[in-house]
């Protein structure tokens, strides 16, 4: 499906793709957790039930008359659902703790530093990201955040199908971080695909500059992600709704819940992946650039990935 399409982004360094709300990285203290409503997905849900007037005949003008108020409704609901889930991805995004600052900060460097190494070569493997493969980059990010003190694994998804979804694995890494016993432990999750994962071939407008304010890579507590699933998965079902299109069952929000929740393996990485490396660049590699970026270094010719 098109679900699984990779997304390599613009020769920009990753490093200079860290995002914020103002360009600039801030701590909140406490963290509140966000309370999405779900008066604001409800709606989705309704069917339309006819009125036994509704089936009375009456005069061609009013019956007009009738039908522009109803779209026009119709055209008003539809604008506020959009407004409200831009506003919504937009709070969630804007989000960080302590944990996440520093997980990201980490990361930061780390990207930094690969792409420094790895400029114009594509990992042999062929499964590129940027600047190598996503299962090598994951292994040597993961080394690097254990060398810097954190409990990073590379982690394993793995569900069987359902009535209602089809079975799938995913790949991703994570940082525990337990050192406040007040706070217990804090599961950030680092996804390297994570705008790729909500693209979609046929979507409308409105969905696609809704992903379009995802950063590629995603880095934030377990709690943020699945509010960001949530709100995006709900417009996904939204988009197809309105284009009256079935959703795919690999779009729905408990198959993608289940790429990060339905975990089977934690994993150190313990050895070195492979590391060799071809001039030539892969035929499936696209350029994006988005809307919540910031330069942070100039003139480095490397393939650029945003962090959030």
């Amino acid at each position: 499906g098109d679900w699984i399409m990779v997304r390599a982004t613009a020769r920009v360094p990753m490093s200079r793709r860290i995002l914020t709300c103002d360009g600039r990285e801030t701590e909140l203290s406490g963290d509140p957790a966000m309370t999405l409503s779900d008066t604001v997905f409800g709606f989705l849900e309704q069917e339309w039930e006819g009125s036994p007037e509704s089936m009375e005949y009456g005069d061609p003008e009013d019956e007009s008359e009738e039908g522009q108020k109803e779209n026009l409704a119709s055209l008003e609901d539809n604008k506020s659902f959009w407004e409200n889930q831009h506003e919504l991805l937009q709070a969630t995004l804007c989000r960080t703790c302590s944990t996440e600052s520093r997980v990201r900060n980490a990361a930061k460097e780390a990207l930094r530093e690969f792409e420094v190494e790895t400029a114009g070569n594509v990992c042999a493997c062929r499964r590129p990201v940027y600047g190598g493969c996503r299962d090598c980059l994951m292994g040597k990010l993961c080394r690097r955040l254990q060398n810097a003190g954190f409990d990073s694994a590379i982690c394993k998804s793995k569900w069987k199908s359902s009535i209602d979804i089809p079975s799938g694995e995913h790949t991703f890494l994570d940082v525990v971080d337990s050192s406040n016993s007040k706070k217990g432990e804090v599961r950030v999750i680092i996804e390297l695909n994570f705008h790729s994962e909500f693209e979609m071939a046929r979507a409308s407008e409105e969905y696609n500059r809704l992903v379009s304010k995802l950063p590629q890579v995603f880095i934030g507590k377990v709690e943020r992600l699945l509010t960001l699933v949530k709100i995006l998965c709900s417009a996904a079902k939204k988009c197809m709704k309105e284009k009256k299109m079935h959703i795919g069952p690999w779009r729905k929000h408990r198959y993608m819940q289940a790429k990060w929740l339905r975990i089977t393996e934690r994993t150190a990485a313990s050895r070195p992946l492979a590391t060799a490396y071809s001039s030539r660049p892969p035929a499936s590699a696209r350029s994006s650039a988005s809307m919540l970026t910031v330069d942070l270094l100039d003139n480095l010719r490397c393939t650029a990935v945003e962090v959030l």
